[in-house]
């Protein structure tokens, strides 16, 4: 199939890249020249595990191609994915800006019968308004061409969304078009060969099922939190509990591991746009505002548990910090609990020195060059005159390393780990103050 994705962020890439690599002939369209100029260079503007290596096989191949003429895009591809951002605006609704300028110039230069797919994630009604915008240009240019608009959310998780998109557990269409279900199933059948994972529901309903996804994923990370701290007043061990209550088929292992909360492109802004939504058609959401409230408050614990261990004096000190990005695997710092965390120790007159393997030029780029934030090459460099270690995210090279290393190189020997990375025996055995997250009478 002929297939056009607009934007080449991390969706647009990902989808872009994937579908390219069955065999679909695909163009991604961007405004950013810059970020053009540099996919046709080999240059790829995000980190995630495998992207790379299937962008650069597949642009060699022919089947997949970068450009800013828009004109071109909608002439190429029969399906034209909108997979453009949808940050929060002032309010904390998504932002639809993005996503109806596509739509509009889509409108102004389609020529031809198109299915026009939601790809970003948007709010209930965004097709019915994206529909009316390329209505409205058509009427402008008093011309008339047949199109359809479905959506067609994406679930994937950075650092697996290769993995999620080429082996997910199912992709949701809304449309209640006959043609566009033949050409969603003709567009993804490579990725469909095992079982049948296509669902088939209307436009409202799968735009809902966005949202609503990441919500329950977002509220069983801040209940576990939540009971984290619970188990930390009342000398239970969390990590106890976990395997306590993931041993129920009804709950499962997955999004019930306790942290120093939940950051990233998705989480916070989807479970905000969704609670404002319902209060916009008079539900109200409290177990959303819950979620979001307690994720709050878990960002500040790492910062509450190394003021409580220097007695509110942390002027002067310097902290250790591994890990930068909101989760392992890519290098994205939007929300990340690294930021609340570094953001509070500056603030308290605190030096940082910080290493994480991906999100170093990122965490540069969002501060610049500061006296109390320190880069450091490796997590050994890292430790190297620090009062103190905090660990932030559960990168795989973070969870080997010799306590004794620790004891020895840190000038006070505390360990605040914000991911239950470590034994708390061990720790204490080799004379470390180790504070995790809810790990009871170790605190």
């Amino acid at each position: 199939m002929r297939i056009t994705v607009f934007g080449s962020g991390y969706v647009g890439l990902v989808t872009g890249a994937c579908l390219a690599d069955v065999g679909h002939s695909v163009m991604c369209i961007d405004v950013d020249q810059n970020k053009i100029d540099g996919l046709n260079r080999g240059i790829i503007p995000i980190y995630e595990p495998g992207l790379e290596e299937i962008i650069l096989k597949n642009c060699k191949a022919g089947r997949l191609s970068f450009t800013t003429d828009a004109a071109v895009g909608v002439e190429h591809g029969y399906l034209q994915f909108i997979a453009v951002g949808t940050p929060p605006d002032e309010d904390g609704k998504a932002d639809l800006k993005y996503v109806l300028e596509v739509a509009a110039t889509i409108g102004r230069h389609m020529a031809e019968r198109k299915v026009i797919i939601d790809k970003s994630t948007v709010p209930v009604g965004t097709a019915d308004k994206v529909r009316e915008r390329i209505g409205s240009i058509l009427a402008q240019r008093d011309v008339q061409v047949d199109f359809e608009v479905c959506s067609n959310p994406e679930f994937l998780k950075e650092g697996a969304a290769i993995e999620d998109f080429t082996k997910g557990a199912r992709i949701v269409v809304g449309t209640e078009s006959d043609e566009v279900i033949d050409a969603m199933r003709h567009c993804y059948a490579p990725y469909n060969r095992n079982h049948d994972k296509l669902i088939f529901m209307d436009v409202r309903s799968a735009e809902l099922t966005k949202y609503a996804a990441n919500a329950i994923l977002a509220t069983k990370i801040s209940f576990m939190n939540e009971m984290a701290a619970l188990a930390e007043r009342l000398g239970a061990d969390i990590e106890q509990v976990r395997l306590g209550i993931g041993s129920d088929p009804r709950i499962g292992y997955h999004f019930i591991y306790p942290g120093c909360g939940y950051g990233g492109s998705c989480f916070p802004k989807d479970v905000q746009a969704l609670a404002l939504t319902a209060m916009e058609v008079g539900v109200e959401p409290e177990l959303l505002m819950a979620v979001e409230r307690v994720n709050q408050r878990q960002k500040q614990v790492l910062f509450d548990k190394l003021e409580r261990a220097f007695d509110g004096q942390l002027s002067g000190k310097t902290i250790a910090l591994w890990g930068l990005a909101f989760k392992p695997n890519t290098d994205d710092m939007r929300d990340a609990p690294s930021r609340a965390l570094m953001e509070a120790l500056w603030q308290a007159g605190a030096l940082v020195r910080a290493f994480d393997p991906e999100a170093m030029k990122e965490c540069q780029r969002i501060y610049g060059e500061r006296s109390d934030l320190l880069l450091c090459e490796s997590r050994e460099a890292a430790l190297q005159g620090a009062d103190a270690l905090v660990i932030c995210t559960e990168w795989k090279a973070f969870r080997t390393i010799d306590p004794s290393l620790l004891k020895a190189t840190l000038r006070f020997p505390l360990v605040v780990d914000g991911r239950n990375l470590f034994d708390p025996a061990e720790m204490a055995d080799a004379g470390l103050l180790y504070h995790a997250i809810g790990r009871g009478l170790h605190q």
